[in-house]
């Protein structure tokens, strides 16, 4: 009995039966999922909140409702949608609009070297192998920690290691929505941590130090201000999304029946025959060739990935590049090798197919990129980013419980905004001195709005890769909308919102330093 069944007959029985058919998780978990996919297809969704957005901004305007930004001072205006600067500009602009959603190149550009490794068998044969040798019972952990460390290569691991996540526990025979939800968690709600520092440490710096200097003009915030925290928050993490995917997320979703049209990698739980092998050996030789190939351009200080100053800005900015040839390279032999490749129109055609199977995140992007930016154009953004802070401001609360409203603050204004620099661009400049006036140093503030900042990403349709996870998990189950991934994803957001906070203020009640060179006296009471 698959899962749509199963809610039918539970929806039937009398009240005694459904206490002994669900749990009270399952029952608000079931609430949530047929509510959220009751609504009309994504897209037409998006459209939905253009026009709310459209309606709502011409009726916030009407009533000249304004904010004043706190670091520029500038008094921003909400502009009605329905202006002619405004009209034109959407059609003017629709194809800038598009074109510049900043998931669509990425994506699309990095599944051209995914593609290749995935039409020629190299992924599905190497998931295969690694399902084979990693235990059962840590085939989750392994799944939440890859989705966690990706945060490195920033945002690609949406692309990359979320379908992943679904292939993996698809070929180890479990629910492979929950083995997506479970890299989501690790690449989403936990972006807030890792054991590298990524470009998310150097960009948040760089916004904090400015504003602290309001305070203290010799102060300094460096890329490594919150490190001791986010290490720290790695095995919470991975051990929060373990126990919910286990014992939360896959008893809701119930035993697996793929739909009649699902198309099977075989490679990935069939033995491998000598020709795979030796092709996954050299597939494996090239990739960490190509790793250390990168790694000679990055590591040292002339290396070509090195900006004039000896930065790592250029290798930030690289990361897609390199992700297209570790990707590309590994595929292209072991196809070479297998005879899945025989001459170069080959490699055309799966990097076309490749593009097809995206046809449906293509139309999503184009839905989703113009709310985005529309709700932006309106400045509504600005006004809930800065309402936000403001209300945080008039609580005026100390201590433990002012980091954690101004955690639940950030959380909330993540749900509308959802770059991690341009909310931080707005908040800090206020929050920062703020809080350095009544003895809270800017590590600490910057450290609680990173943890209020991820944990809500995976329930907003605003992140910008959330239609990708919705063409992801309809892979699987055709009927998956967005009800279905808010629904499977909200365990996870409460608790690695508990768990993160929880963290942050232990880490405030012992007095541990959030980086090394973050400041002891971080809270002065």
């Amino acid at each position: 009995m698959d899962r749509q069944e199963q809610d039918q007959s539970v929806e039937e029985a009398p009240p005694e039966e459904k206490r002994e058919a669900q749990t009270l998780s399952d029952r608000l978990l079931g609430y949530v999922e047929r509510g959220g996919n009751a609504l009309p297809e994504p897209v037409t969704l998006f459209f939905i909140f253009i026009g709310i957005t459209m309606l709502a901004s011409l009726i916030v305007s009407l009533f000249g409702v304004s904010v004043t930004h706190p670091r520029t001072d500038e008094v921003i205006m909400v502009e009605s949608l329905f202006s002619g600067d405004n009209i034109q500009r959407l059609f003017t602009d629709m194809a800038d609009t598009f074109a510049e959603f900043p998931p669509l190149g990425l994506v699309l550009v990095v599944m051209l070297g995914i593609g290749v490794a995935d039409k020629s068998g190299f992924i599905g044969a190497a998931l295969g192998s690694f399902m084979r040798a990693v235990p059962d019972w840590l085939l989750t952990i392994a799944v939440v920690f890859t989705g966690i460390m990706s945060n490195v290569a920033v945002d690609a691991g949406y692309v990359v290691v979320i379908p992943l996540g679904a292939l993996l526990f698809y070929g180890a025979g479990r629910h492979p929505l929950a083995g997506l939800a479970a890299a989501f968690a690790g690449v989403s709600a936990g972006f807030s941590a890792n054991l590298a520092p990524s470009a998310l440490d150097v960009l948040l710096a760089s916004f904090t130090e400015p504003a602290a200097h309001v305070i203290d003009p010799e102060y300094a915030v460096t890329a490594l201000a919150n490190y001791y925290l986010i290490v720290a928050l790695v095995p919470v993490f991975v051990i929060a999304g373990w126990l919910v995917t286990d014992y939360v997320v896959e008893p809701y979703l119930g035993e697996y029946e793929p739909p009649e049209d699902f198309e099977e990698d075989p490679s990935t739980n069939e033995e491998l025959t000598d020709a795979q092998k030796r092709g996954l050996r050299w597939g494996a030789i090239t990739f960490v060739a190509a790793m250390i190939g990168a790694a000679l351009m990055i590591i040292p200080e002339n290396g070509a990935l090195r900006g004039p100053d000896g930065g790592f800005e250029p290798a930030f900015n690289a990361i897609v590049g390199l992700m297209v040839v570790i990707f590309f390279l590994p595929g292209l032999v072991y196809g070479i090798i297998t005879q899945k490749i025989e001459t170069d129109k080959d490699v055309t055609d799966m990097m076309a197919d490749t593009m097809s199977d995206l046809g449906v995140y293509i139309v999503l992007a184009f839905a989703a990129a113009h709310f985005v930016a529309m709700f932006s154009w309106s400045n509504l953004d600005m006004v809930v980013a800065i309402t936000g802070a403001e209300f945080l401001e008039w609580l005026n609360l100390s201590g433990i419980p002012l980091i954690v409203a101004f955690i639940l603050v950030s959380a909330f204004i993540n749900l509308f905004v959802g770059s991690a620099s341009a909310k931080w661009a707005i908040m800090g400049p206020t929050f920062v001195p703020m809080l350095m006036l009544l003895g809270y140093s800017p590590e600490l503030t910057q450290a609680a709005y990173r943890i209020g900042d991820s944990f809500t990403n995976i329930l907003t349709p605003l992140l910008p890769y959330f239609p990708l996870i919705i063409v992801f998990a309809q892979r699987y189950e055709r009927k998956a909308g967005i009800g279905s991934i808010i629904a499977i994803m909200l365990p996870y957001s409460i608790v690695f919102g508990i768990v993160g906070t929880l963290l942050l203020v232990l880490w405030i009640f012992f007095g541990i330093p959030l980086g090394p060179e973050a400041p002891l006296d971080f809270i002065q009471e």
